[in-house]
């Protein structure tokens, strides 16, 4: 039997309450975490390969990316937790073996999303001009921040699409697909990046094309996987006429206004420290930037297993199988932090490389290793909040480690960043960070072994 197969046949167990053995179990994780680890970093690569190919043309072209970062990083974040809202109510049903009202959501999720997706484009192209001005920017890069800005709120449809039917699948148990076009449009966004931004000298702008084309032909295949080649959620297989049910809505509202709140707030956050950042210059900006593009490398293995997790709670939970759901969730977390202990090392060793792939400026690179080095250490840490995080929202618990989330965030992080900024600089804000993850992680631990998780949600019941 092919290891794909044997994912399939494990994943059928869980669905069909067959007992599973240790190495079975072990197994099964690291057949839905490796895919998933892949789609993330090569996510994240698209970021990476932006910043590389914009950071050839100099700080200021580096800078005005980076100013409007964290809040193209918001626009998706938000997407993402409306895809999170319907995709958790999927693996409930199909951990149910409730296809039918699986792909009822599923219909529900596609209305919804890409009615949302384009409010939040009107709104991007509404306040893409001041945006750069809001965030600290001066008149040097403002420019070329608003029309980065302008042309990603132009693709946020897509965005969504790439996430809501990716996260579909994966709710579903296949990672394998949502991975291969991952990679495959992290190699369309270098193709893209390179007509645009070197043969057709776009520069900036150029970035932005690139990565517009990148998402508009990998989503439509996404959909297209999700919805019509499916086994269990292919829309064809139903005859029935559509009815709008409000349950889902408000089950999905449930789950995702928390954690689109939670973008929200994380994300101001995120803006507030690119204003602690912005008065330190213009080489502080782009290598807190680069450093944070080249961190998010290391750090997307977590989220790999943290949606491998997320997948197998909410189909153990659907197939009310506590105990297996507990067992999933303990061991998701230990293999996270091993992982992502060992990135962490990784990064601290390759710091130089990491920065000098993204820069040529001395200065700027120097700058970033010493910032990556510092939060190395924290990266096991990082990884308990991040799987617990995955752990929570698969159950249909999306309040409890949102609040973690923001107050680490704000009450720890930014006070320090603010006070160590004026005498550290950049060191400062990543000092702050470092210690603010380390906190965080500690209160997930917290979270996840008092198990209040597992009682926060009931799962619909079958029709």
């Amino acid at each position: 039997m092919s290891k794909i197969s044997n994912t399939e046949h494990l994943m059928a167990a869980i669905r069909n309450g067959l007992p599973m053995t240790n190495g079975e179990k072990l197994n099964l994780i690291v057949g839905l975490s490796i895919p998933s680890m892949l789609a993330q970093v090569t996510t994240v690569m698209m970021f990476f390969i932006d910043a590389s190919m914009v950071g050839h043309l100099g700080a200021e072209a580096s800078a005005s990316i980076g100013l409007i970062e964290s809040t193209t990083w918001l626009m998706g974040g938000i997407l993402g937790a409306v895809s999170s809202g319907f995709s958790v109510q999927v693996a409930h049903f199909i951990g149910a073996n409730d296809f039918v009202r699986a792909r009822q959501v599923f219909r529900h999720a596609l209305i919804c999303g890409l009615s949302f997706s384009l409010l939040m484009s009107l709104v991007g192209i509404a306040v893409h001009n001041p945006l750069p001005y809001w965030l600290g920017g001066g008149a040097d890069i403002a420019t070329l921040s608003s029309s980065y800005f302008l042309i990603y709120a132009f693709t946020l449809p897509f965005v969504l699409l790439f996430h809501l039917a990716s996260a579909i699948l994966k709710a579903s148990g296949n990672m394998k697909t949502p991975s291969f076009l991952s990679g495959l449009m992290c190699v369309f966004d270098v193709c893209f990046n390179y007509l645009f931004i070197y043969m057709l000298n776009m520069g900036v702008i150029g970035a932005a094309l690139g990565t517009m084309s990148a998402y508009i032909v990998t989503s439509l295949p996404m959909l297209y996987m999700s919805a019509w080649k499916n086994k269990m959620l292919a829309l064809h297989q139903d005859h029935e006429p559509f009815r709008w049910i409000n349950s889902y809505l408000q089950i999905a509202a449930k789950i995702s206004v928390p954690m689109a709140a939670q973008n929200i707030l994380m994300s101001g956050a995120q803006i507030v420290s690119t204003l602690i950042v912005a008065p330190l210059g213009n080489v502080a900006i782009a290598a807190n930037s680069f450093a944070i593009t080249a961190e998010s490398l290391c750090y997307m293995p977590g989220y790999g297993i943290g949606e491998a997790a997320s997948t197998l709670v909410g189909q153990t939970r659907g197939a009310n199988r506590m105990d297996l759901c507990k067992n999933f969730a303990h061991m998701t977390v230990g293999l996270g932090m091993i992982v992502m202990a060992f990135m962490g090392v990784v990064m601290y060793i390759f710091a130089p490389e990491m920065m000098a792939l993204l820069t040529p400026v001395e200065q700027i690179q120097n700058l970033g290793v010493s910032v990556l080095r510092i939060e190395a250490f924290a990266e096991p840490f990082f990884a308990a909040s991040i799987v617990v995080y995955s752990i929570s929202v698969g159950a249909g618990d999306a309040i409890k480690p949102a609040l973690i989330n923001l107050c680490s965030m704000w009450m720890v992080r930014l006070t320090l960043a603010y006070t160590l900024a004026q005498s550290m600089g950049l060191k400062g804000v990543w000092i702050a960070m470092a210690i603010e993850l380390t906190c965080r992680g500690l209160a997930f631990l917290a979270l996840l072994y008092r198990g209040s998780w597992l009682k926060s949600f009931k799962v619909p019941a079958t029709a």
